[in-house]
């Protein structure tokens, strides 16, 4: 059964508790819980100002505070409630988690489709001891939420579920704590960075913030305009720069018996985890002011987890080392890209078509395009969901096709500008492939 809520729930309490015993929140979740009212009391008051200012300099400085004092209580008993009336449970065969006050929800998250299990600490549950735990369930889209627990609970109950997810018994999970790792890559401020002001993005975004708003005062001649549509380009930038590098910092790869841990994170610590085995795609990213330093960033998409990031910035023989433990076998170095011809990708796609490349090898399949910002996407045979061939009217008369490989994380790599008759050949090659790779591919199992 997929989950049916995501509760934001956590604990300080059920360290040690059996199986199958409900366990409380921490008891500082009412806190959070409590923000809840006090949001809807502020769109309340943000709509009705006018008429809430004339009716308190109307009543008496007592009925004030009376209603601040019942204002204060209402917030804190929700908060209250929501917390007592939340447990959760881990069972022989599912984490399961009640919550609500007046209708009563049960989110049963087998342990079997639990496929990571990573640990937040924003900056504030960080000052008070406390953290998130998030379960990335197959089968779902978003991450369901324990928050909050110590963050002793919270590392005890990970290691517990990871466990579990394994095969271990009920008796033997809590007993074996959290597994021990191997660290692999360490990013350095400084590295990171550099990075980020070596990348087309952030300057071409600058460049948009300047000239846009600009030219926005230049016709309508009110700056007020201009600094409206200023707003979301300094959100992009941000988004892109700042915010980056808070998210990104001191990037920690270890490595573990259940997967790739990830941690990183300047004002919010997060955990992650890359389950085993369940990777679909690495994606290679060059910017262009990035080659003379041989840098590249590492991406992944892995099916129902939102964890798309494996290393912000690396050199490329260090890249290679933590791919090569994420697609065990696979030599990155050893690929040998295939342009498409010439004669006809040049007038189908103009200059750009110099950046489309091909690799197939005995364990994966693996595309390239772009000339400003390389990019290199790596497909595991095993992972290969189906293939197609498709064929624009321009592109038949040149005689060149595409392949589509699609993953099971509803992604797409293509193999574009691609002779009509290599095409055919590789639709048919790469299926037979495929169905070889599944057959014997090892299964995707926590903790082998």
């Amino acid at each position: 059964m997929t989950p049916q809520v995501g509760a934001g729930a956590g604990t300080g309490t059920g360290a040690g508790a059996g199986p199958g015993q409900e366990r409380r929140l921490h008891f500082l979740t009412p806190l959070r819980r409590a923000w809840v009212p006090i949001a809807a009391t502020i769109g309340i008051v943000a709509q009705q100002g006018a008429n809430l200012a004339e009716w308190v300099t109307s009543v008496s400085t007592l009925l004030r505070v009376l209603a601040l004092l019942a204002l204060v209580l209402v917030f804190g008993l929700y908060g209250f409630l929501s917390w007592w009336f939340t447990h959760y449970a881990v069972t022989d065969s599912e984490l399961r988690i009640r919550s609500g006050l007046l209708f009563r929800r049960t989110a049963h998250i087998r342990l079997d489709r639990i496929q990571a299990v990573d640990v937040t600490r924003p900056l504030l549950a960080r000052v008070a001891g406390v953290a998130k735990l998030r379960l990335d369930v197959i089968g779902t889209e978003a991450k369901d939420e324990l928050a909050f627990l110590s963050e002793q609970d919270a590392v005890s109950l990970r290691a517990e579920l990871l466990a579990r997810a394994a095969g271990f018994t009920p008796a033997e999970a809590p007993l074996l704590g959290e597994a021990p790792d191997r660290e692999l890559l360490r990013v350095g401020p400084r590295d990171l960075a550099v990075s980020l002001l070596l990348t087309l993005t952030t300057w071409a975004i600058l460049a948009g913030g300047i000239v846009g708003p600009s030219l926005v005062w230049w016709f309508s001649s009110n700056p007020w305009v201009a600094i409206v549509a200023l707003l979301p380009v300094l959100g992009a930038m941000w988004a892109a720069s700042a915010g980056r590098f808070l998210a990104e910092y001191d990037w920690r790869v270890a490595e573990s018996p259940d997967g790739l841990r990830l941690d990183h994170g300047m004002l919010d610590r997060a955990h992650e985890t890359v389950p085993p085995g369940r990777v679909q795609t690495v994606r290679i990213v060059e910017p262009l002011l990035w080659r003379r330093r041989g840098w590249v960033r590492v991406e992944l998409e892995v099916a129902g987890s939102k964890n798309d990031v494996l290393v912000p910035v690396a050199t490329r023989a260090d890249a290679h080392a933590v791919v090569a433990r994420v697609l065990p076998g696979v030599d990155l170095g050893g690929l040998v890209f295939e342009p498409s011809p010439r004669s006809g990708s040049r007038w189908v796609v103009p200059v750009w078509w110099k950046g489309y490349g091909l690799a197939v090898s005995a364990d994966v399949f693996a595309a390239r395009h772009g000339r400003l910002c390389r990019r290199t996407e790596i497909v595991p045979h095993a992972k290969v969901q189906s293939v197609r061939r498709s064929q624009g009217p321009w592109q038949r008369a040149r005689g060149l096709a595409d392949v589509h490989v699609d993953t099971g994380a509803n992604g797409t790599v293509t193999a574009r500008l691609r002779g009509a008759a290599q095409a055919a050949e590789l639709l048919h090659a790469q299926a037979a492939r495929s169905r070889t790779s599944r057959a014997a591919a090892r299964p995707d199992r926590w903790m082998t």
